[in-house]
Order: C-alpha cells, then structure tokens, then sequence
C-alpha cells in the first residue's frame, strides 16, 4: 500500500527532470496518487499555440513512470487561475493535494544587486513566488474544501540573508509568512499548507542565480548530515510525506529537509 494511494495530486513547478517537482511526481506516483502537473516556461507568452507554450514540460511529463497530463498555468495571468478548477476537473473530480514548487526573480533582482534593484523587478519576484502560493490556493479550493487536503510549498530558509539570492530570499521570506496565514484561514476546510525548506539542489532556478555556487561550500560545512546537492530524493520524499495522512495535525510548518544546517552556527 502506497502512502498516497487514491490521492489526487497537482504538482506545480516541473521544467525539468532535475526540478524539484519533477521527483516529488515521481515518488507520488510511485506511492500511489493520480498526478497531474502544471507547466509554463517563461518567455513564450507570445505563442499562440497554448500546446507550443508548454511543449518542453509534456515532453519532461513522458519520462515520469506514468506520464500525466500537463495544464498551462502562468500564475500571474487571472485567465489561468480562473479556469484552472475546471481544466483539471476535465481529468479528475477533485484534488487532495497541490504542491507549489514556483518561483521566479528577474536577474536584476539576484546576484548582489539588491540595492540597485527597480520595484517592478521585485513586484515579479514577489508576485510569482510568493503571491501565488495563495492565488494558486485559491484557484484550487473548489476541489479540496468538500474533502480536505494538503497543500505544500517548496521552501529556502529565509531566516537569514544569503549571498546572491537577494530579493528571490525576501520573496521566500514572503511565502513563509503567506503559508502562515493560509494554514489560518483554510484550516476550516481541514486544509493543511505546510512547506519544505530544502538545502540548495542543482536544477535550473539554482543555476540562474549569479554566484549561487557559493551555497555549495556553505552547506559542505555545515550540514552534519553531509548534503548532496545532485541528490533530489530526500527533498521530493519530504514533500509526499507532507501531502499525505501521516501529517494530520500538522499546518503552518516548515520542514527543513537540509542536512540539518539549519540548525547550526557558522
């Protein structure tokens, strides 16, 4: 018996196999859940072939163990959000669980630019990563408030301030606070809205951060648990343990899942 058998899961996030989100589908699946995700790829909004738009991720979904479908959603385009409920409705009835593994700062809000950075850089920052997770909560409340469920974002310890990461590290600090105030509001539907605070991984939004390799010797000292920044299983196994039964009582948390180097001095 899988932990997520009979679940419902939409993942969010997957642009390639080394996303985050990609292997928390993976292990949903092979834990038992029906997965459907979302794609966008940012800077094709111009096509008109909503099909060309999310190709690079239905192409990413066919190396999953069983490819699911793939929804356009831009969380910055109302359009997307208003009828995300029933495009995924076209697929299953309802959902028991959502993962919000989206983020996204423009270079000029990363690097070491903070002082410089204009505001419509940062209203971006902080619209898509951290806005969302309560648009995206929103958009898919028709089909979790009847049963329940479990809502789960994906994390960067924003306790303090981390070289390069910038404003992308205050709009962290924003989800943290946004998740907070979901778990209070939504817990009358028996939703939990927990995150997982993962240690620095090589995918594509790591790589687009100037000088983001200096995570790399940060968490080599640090974790006592040792880090590997290759290996996606442990961050992906903590996302699908949040999204299933074994957390009833738990919401408004951050689960760390970093080697332990939260939790240690310099």
């Amino acid at each position: 018996m899988g932990l997520l058998d009979g679940k419902r899961v939409l993942v969010t996030g997957v642009l390639t196999d080394s996303s985050i989100a990609f292997h928390v589908a993976r292990i949903a699946q092979q834990e038992g859940a029906t997965v459907l995700l979302t794609g966008f790829v940012p800077g094709r909004e111009a096509e008109e072939d909503p099909e060309r738009r999310i190709s690079l991720v239905r192409r990413v979904a066919q190396r999953l163990p069983s490819p699911p479908p793939v929804l356009e959603l831009d969380v910055a385009n109302p359009v997307h959000l208003e009828t995300l409920a029933d495009r995924i409705e076209e697929h299953v009835d309802g959902l028991d669980g959502v993962v919000h593994g989206i983020a996204f700062a423009p270079g000029a809000a990363l690097g070491g630019n903070f002082l410089n950075s204009e505001w419509s850089d940062v209203a971006t920052a902080l619209q898509v990563s951290a806005y969302s997770l309560k648009a995206l909560a929103m958009a898919t409340l028709p089909l979790m408030k009847q049963n329940g469920g479990a809502i789960v974002g994906m994390d960067f310890d924003a306790r303090q301030a981390w070289p390069a990461y910038d404003w992308m590290g205050v709009s962290k600090a924003t989800l943290e606070s946004c998740a907070r105030y979901l778990a209070r509001y939504l817990g009358q539907y028996r939703i939990r809205v927990n995150l997982m605070a993962a240690g620095p991984l090589r995918t594509m939004a790591m790589r687009s951060i100037p000088g983001a390799e200096q995570f790399e010797s940060l968490w080599s000292d640090r974790a006592p648990l040792g880090w590997d920044l290759s290996n996606h299983e442990p961050a992906a196994r903590g996302c699908v343990a949040l999204l299933s039964d074994w957390f009833p009582a738990t919401t408004g948390e951050i689960v760390h899942v970093d080697g332990g180097a939260h939790a240690m001095g310099g």
